[in-house]
């Protein structure tokens, strides 16, 4: 689950797209209703009611029957918001069962220093909880009104500077009487409450009570309003938010101050999302789901193989001309010690070197024709009438990086046939991997390869530090998933800055 850090607009126009049904499309197969959903619980929970009763009465014959439970009316004024047809409203109360904890008495030594962790609401981050600091006994649990929490309840403070905070259980634990804990009924999506819940903080904190402690209290969270989606919906809504909020995590980081946002997407924010990105972050749900069927080692291998292979054909056919012609020393993978490794990636994934994956080159030499001179000044839309004889030919649709000057690094696609003035080298990538991939993985690089340029004179691209820069290179499913999330994001960020 991805961490959240701040209240920002665009987190919770994310929130509430989700909790309206439009962050996701329709889910495939997906033939249930929420309805349904809703009856198949209280069907369940009455049954339950009923076994229980039956249980009782061997005890006591005279025990009296339960009342069924019956889905809440939800009145016209009560709903806040339009949902999809197949969702349906509800209450928390229906789809949870919520308990507020207690403080054991601090007088009773025998109370604390057990093995039962005790949470207080300062201990809730809006994350899962696995540590809580402080433990109460056996004692104190069988004397007290509380109810050790199982793995997977919702938390949310009620009340107090935290007001609204929420977490998951990664542990069994009791907690004060300021935390409500709600065990989610099946099947309920305990992320997808999580989510909502989160959505809902304003609101929620809007109807606190009192005057030097304002709460929510537990009452006013069993009869607040709840939109059921069906629960391949709940866990569709779940599993795009936890691909999207990482990125906001990113965005949000970035941000120095909050006027930023109102320009254009600052160079930091576009640089922490592709930092994310090439560490696997963004994709770590994907990859829960998703069968690798060929690694970033097998896939480097497989690159290295086959670029040795077509250097082997080339020099066959060199030999033709010139039975002289050299072998060439096959391309081999680079040592990569500890010590240059930057971050950790994810085990499918593997390190590699840049020039191990494309190489520069300066195009063909031809003789005798007229075309447009592209130079620096051509791709920042100052075409000048500037005509060579000879020179290199750059084709529509070449990459072109550009080496010297303050813009050294820039990698732009060329749109017209031309000639290469000297300030570019064509820039090619091996077909094996995901072209887009590689160009975010370069304009992330950019300050670097303009800090570390060489020559006096003219500064130009240091090919060194270029080729060996150091690229993490995922399986070729995951290259584009990173980068089919990393153009859903970046549209959200430029929206929030204008």
């Amino acid at each position: 689950m991805a961490k959240i850090k701040k209240d920002t607009n665009l987190r919770k126009s994310i929130l509430q797209a989700a909790i309206t049904g439009q962050l996701i499309s329709n889910v495939e197969g997906e033939t249930k209703t929420g309805k349904e959903l809703l009856d198949k619980i209280i069907e369940e929970r009455n049954a339950k009611l009923l076994a229980q009763w039956e249980e009782a009465k061997k005890k006591n014959p005279k025990a009296k029957k339960p009342a069924p439970i019956v889905a809440s009316e939800i009145t016209e004024d009560e709903i806040p918001f339009e949902i999809p047809e197949n969702w349906c409203w509800c209450r928390l109360g229906d789809v949870g069962d919520w308990k507020a904890g207690s403080t054991p008495s601090r007088s009773n030594p025998e109370f604390y220093n057990g093995n039962i962790p005790w949470l207080k609401t300062g201990d809730l981050t809006d994350d899962f909880v696995d540590i809580i600091p402080e433990c109460i006994s056996e004692i104190a649990l069988k004397s007290c009104s509380m109810r050790l929490n199982p793995v997977g309840s919702v938390l949310i403070a009620m009340y107090g500077a935290t007001i609204g905070k929420l977490g998951i259980l990664n542990i069994e634990a009791t907690t004060n009487q300021a935390c409500c804990a709600c065990i989610t009924h099946e099947p309920i999506s305990n992320k997808y409450m999580f989510y909502y819940l989160m959505s809902q903080k304003k609101a929620l904190t809007e109807k606190a009570e009192g005057g030097a402690q304002p709460n929510i209290s537990r009452e006013k969270l069993v009869i607040y309003p709840f939109p059921l989606p069906p629960l391949a919906v709940q866990n569709a809504i779940v599993a795009k938010l936890e691909e999207v909020l990482p990125l906001v995590d990113a965005y949000e980081n970035a941000v120095l101050q909050k006027e930023e946002l109102k320009t254009a997407l600052p160079d930091k924010v576009k640089k922490a999302i592709l930092q994310e990105a090439i560490q696997g972050k963004l994709t770590k749900s994907w990859r829960k789901t998703t069968t690798i069927e060929e690694s970033g080692k097998q896939l480097l291998d497989r690159i290295i193989e086959e670029r040795n292979a077509k250097l082997l054909a080339d020099w066959e056919e060199a030999k033709k001309k010139n039975p002289k012609a050299k072998k060439p020393a096959p391309i081999v993978a680079s040592e990569i010690t500890e010590d240059e490794i930057p971050f950790e990636i994810p085990e499918s994934w593997c390190w590699c070197r840049l020039g191990e994956i494309c190489k520069l080159t300066d195009g063909e030499k031809i003789q005798d024709i007229k075309l447009p001179l592209l130079d620096a000044k051509y791709l920042r839309g100052k075409k000048e009438a500037e005509y060579l004889s000879s020179g290199k030919l750059a084709k529509p649709n070449d990459l072109l990086i550009l080496v010297d000057g303050e813009n050294s690094g820039e990698v732009f696609i060329n749109k017209e046939e031309g000639i290469m003035g000297s300030t570019f080298k064509k820039l090619n990538i091996v077909n094996e991997l995901y072209l887009p991939y590689v160009l975010q993985f370069i304009a992330l690089n950019k300050d670097l390869l303009r800090n570390s340029k060489k020559g006096a004179a003219i500064p130009h691209l240091n090919k060194d530090i270029f080729f060996g820069l150091l690229l993490p290179l995922p399986p070729l499913a995951e290259q584009e998933k990173i980068v089919e999330i990393i153009e859903q994001m970046l549209p959200l960020c430029e929206k929030l800055g204008g």
